[in-house]
């Protein structure tokens, strides 16, 4: 596997789990447990969060430094 594949590869699952990540909280909101539904929210967000992370390095690893989109 070549270095773009990879980062292909590691894109199109991000962006798979960057949807999923959209349903977590409103989801959430559901349980019908404050603490529970707190804990999860933040989970969530301390979760995007590094996906980010994630996000930014594949593109400075491209030579494309967009953080300023991020």
């Amino acid at each position: 596997m070549t270095q773009n594949e990879a980062i292909a590869k590691i894109e199109a699952a991000c962006k798979v789990i960057s949807l999923e990540m959209m349903k977590v909280t409103p989801t959430a909101r559901h349980l019908d447990d404050e603490a529970t539904t707190a804990a999860v929210v933040e989970a969530s967000y301390k979760l995007t969060i590094e996906l980010e992370v994630i996000k930014k390095k594949l593109i400075q690893l491209k030579g494309r430094d967009d953080s300023s989109e991020l």
